[in-house]
């Protein structure tokens, strides 16, 4: 894999705050920035060199964009899987189509994680009423009944405590591809993010704690408060599907800590992720910069924890007391540029560096 010289130009198919973050850390290596959005005034394009404003499966438009870049990556998975196959045959893309594949579809995912060794949480395929009512009968309830396609931050899923719930949860959920999960008693949620160059070697981030409000992540502690043994295995788990899935790029792995210590996946997301975001102040490498150094065919950086760091995102309306962030010591504000705040809608995010933040300006 021969890597990529500065002035090179780097291609992301996504125009959102991961896209605008990933062509910063870009800049910093030199590399220009063309993104692939059908989004106007797109976060990551008001930082980008170029744009290029198309709906992902305007093949045509594709075809050009791919002709401007020398490779390219994606900054979410919710992207026509055909569209990165169309990518792939004209200029490097990484991460690749199978990686997309297996962690667009929620139980080709697990069943990918279980068939490697992975343990997951109990699941059913559902694509019907009556499919539900025997998925239910086997895996009990409390369960979760989740799309199996283009779900995040809580959208297509719901729970279920009684069976009798069912057939109104299904008719509900409008979809006849989904998944039933059996609810896991956690005691906390964590994640890992990995880097895999194209040479095979592994970087992971150490384990953070995620904490979740509306079903939308809120706060990220790091390093997580684990056991040393918890903590490996959540690496171990990480390091088992990169390699599994050949990926040259970043993974991000969500992951369920019962009170006897197992760690069992939750999903993947091959691309930055929200609770990767401390790594922007308290990493030695953060995860934008190692996406770009692994897609670039660079090195891979340090992930090693500089100083302990806890993220909070900005949703909503909690973005409009910015600047009261400003004055706070060991507080470091990062604004995505979007217009709009709408409910739910991730505004910026602060890291405080050093320890835990101090009391939150409208508590």
């Amino acid at each position: 894999m021969t890597a990529l010289a500065p002035g090179a130009t780097l291609g992301i198919v996504g125009g959102g705050q991961l896209g605008r973050m990933t062509a910063l850390a870009a800049a910093r290596l030199g590399y220009r920035c063309h993104v692939f959005t059908p989004e106007a005034d797109s976060p990551a394009g008001q930082v980008a060199a170029a744009v290029t404003c198309a709906e992902y499966d305007d093949l045509a438009a594709l075809a050009r964009f791919a002709a401007a870049v020398d490779a390219v990556t994606y900054e979410f998975e919710n992207i026509p899987l055909a569209s990165i196959r169309a990518l792939d045959g004209k200029v490097p893309t990484r991460p690749g189509p199978r990686a997309l594949q297996v962690s667009q579809h929620r139980v080709i995912e697990k069943t990918f994680a279980r068939d490697h060794g992975v343990e997951t949480t109990a699941f059913e395929a559902v694509a019907s009423a009556d499919d539900l009512a025997r998925a239910l009968a086997r895996l009990g309830t409390p369960a979760i009944l989740k799309t199996c396609r283009f779900g995040y931050d809580g959208k297509g899923q719901l729970r279920i405590d009684r069976p009798e719930d069912g057939p109104a949860a299904w008719q509900s959920l409008a979809s006849d591809d989904a998944i039933l999960e059996a609810a896991v008693p956690f005691e906390r949620e964590i994640s890992v993010i990995i880097a895999r160059g194209g040479d095979g070697t592994l970087a992971a981030y150490p384990a953070v704690e995620n904490h979740h409000v509306d079903h939308i992540l809120d706060t990220t502690i790091a390093p997580a408060p684990v056991t040393p043994e918890v903590a490996a295995a959540a690496v171990g788990v990480a390091e088992t599907l990169a390699t599994a899935l050949d990926l040259v790029g970043l993974l991000a792995v969500e992951l369920f800590v019962t009170a006897s210590g197992r760690v069992l996946l939750n999903e993947i997301a091959p691309r930055p992720h929200n609770s990767g975001h401390w790594t922007q102040d308290g990493a030695v490498t953060d995860q934008f910069e190692q996406l770009v150094r692994a897609v670039a065919g660079l090195p891979l950086g340090d992930p090693a924890v500089v100083t302990p760091t806890v993220m909070k995102n900005l949703i909503g309306a909690a973005v409009d007391k910015w600047p009261s962030y400003l004055t706070q010591p060991g507080a470091r504000l990062h604004l995505y540029g979007k217009g709009e705040v709408r409910a739910g809608r991730k505004m910026g995010h602060v890291n405080w560096v050093g320890g835990a933040p101090p009391v939150q300006p409208d508590a």
